[in-house]
């Protein structure tokens, strides 16, 4: 395994930072989504720039973990290695790409709606309710990233439901 997949599968090396490698390769899709919108380019005033730029973080990084991810195994000599986390890079972005309607409203600010995917995701990625569990067991990049898929939808709807519930959306 060369140098530039191993760049994008370690999400530029956060998956070699301890603890808790996983978290740091959730931070950079955060991150880009919280410096759009503060170059005012959201969800819901440029929609369509704010989701192409999370999208083409999660196709890059899935990317990476299928097509790295066998490599990446044999590299760490164990499945599902801590230091990939392109596979939390993508995962995290699928909330990014489901924020509540009404976020950015006094009522619903921007930070706490990222915060809340970030937590929703960081927790459902580490308890992997069914199927994501069963998942891990494919192999190679792809039982490296379905999981996170998965976690991130989870994460998705977590949000959803507590901006509509607490937040009366």
């Amino acid at each position: 395994m060369n140098r530039s997949p191993l760049f994008l599968i370690t999400t530029f090396g956060l998956g070699r930072m301890r603890p808790a490698s996983g978290t740091w390769g959730s931070l950079p899709p955060v991150l880009l989504a919280a410096a759009l919108i503060a170059a005012g380019v959201t969800p819901v005033d440029r929609p369509v720039a704010y989701h192409l730029s999370i999208v083409a973080v999660l196709v890059i990084f899935a990317w990476a973990c299928v097509m790295d991810g066998d490599a990446a195994e044999a590299r760490f000599g164990r499945k599902d290695p801590g230091e990939v986390v392109a596979d939390e890079t993508s995962g995290q972005c699928i909330p990014l790409l489901a924020l509540p309607i009404g976020a950015g409203t006094p009522g619903l600010h921007w930070a706490g709606v990222l915060a809340g995917a970030f937590v929703a995701f960081r927790i459902l990625d580490i308890i992997k309710p069914p199927p994501a569990y069963g998942l891990q067991r494919v192999g190679g990049g792809w039982g490296i990233l379905l999981d996170d898929l998965i976690a991130g939808v989870y994460a998705a709807v977590v949000v959803q439901l507590v901006a509509r519930l607490v937040f009366s959306m």
